[in-house]
């Protein structure tokens, strides 16, 4: 809902900063706080966070910042802290190539992160992180590389769509999604795949 917050640094700590736009203080909650100064204009692109007993401002120098965010987030077993402690290392680059050749023992670095963590962080995103890497790690993909990747995580998440509509849970898809990540296919031939393997 709000994209990003430009004002003035009114308060700085440990967890979160405060910015002033319009006579309205932000609180927003970022990877390493101490990279604003206080007194400054500052221009921090937020991710609204909201749950039953929650509402916060999450924000970040940059829109893949904010991206890989997100993306953490849909990962099980992490939450926006666990996300903001991956990104604090201030180098989301790393992470995004720690993702890709699967460097589980980076991963496993970062608090709250174990080893059944970091490998469902591998097997979420690995191939997915391609409209962040190519501003965070331009040389980690080719042109040609990110568009296949592109097409085929978009035809894995179509097809992870049309299972749940076939009425497949959650986990059962989760079982046979991931082993055909490394194959590029049409969406169709991705849910014939799967449903051979749900069928076995």
């Amino acid at each position: 809902m709000i994209e990003f917050v430009k004002g003035i640094v009114d308060e700085v700590t440990p967890e979160y900063v405060v910015v002033e736009n319009a006579g309205i203080g932000y609180k927003i909650y970022t990877p390493n706080p101490f990279i604003y100064k206080r007194d400054k204009e500052e221009k921090v692109f937020t991710y609204q966070h909201v749950r039953e007993d929650i509402l916060a401002l999450y924000g970040f120098q940059s829109r893949e910042e904010k991206s890989l965010f997100t993306k953490l987030l849909n990962v099980t077993g992490i939450g926006p802290k666990g996300a903001l402690a991956i990104l604090a290392s201030g180098n989301p680059g790393q992470v995004v190539e720690a993702i890709e050749r699967e460097d589980e023992a980076f991963l496993v670095k970062f608090p709250g992160v174990g080893k059944k963590t970091a490998r469902q962080i591998i097997l979420d995103l690995k191939g997915k992180l391609a409209d962040v890497a190519t501003e965070l790690m331009p040389d980690l993909f080719t042109h040609e590389e990110i568009g296949k990747r592109d097409e085929a995580s978009r035809s894995l998440n179509e097809a992870h769509e049309a299972l749940l509509v076939l009425g497949y849970a959650e986990r059962e898809i989760n079982k046979v999604l991931p082993s055909l990540k490394e194959e590029k296919l049409t969406t169709d031939q991705y849910v014939r795949k799967a449903l051979q393997k749900l069928l076995k």
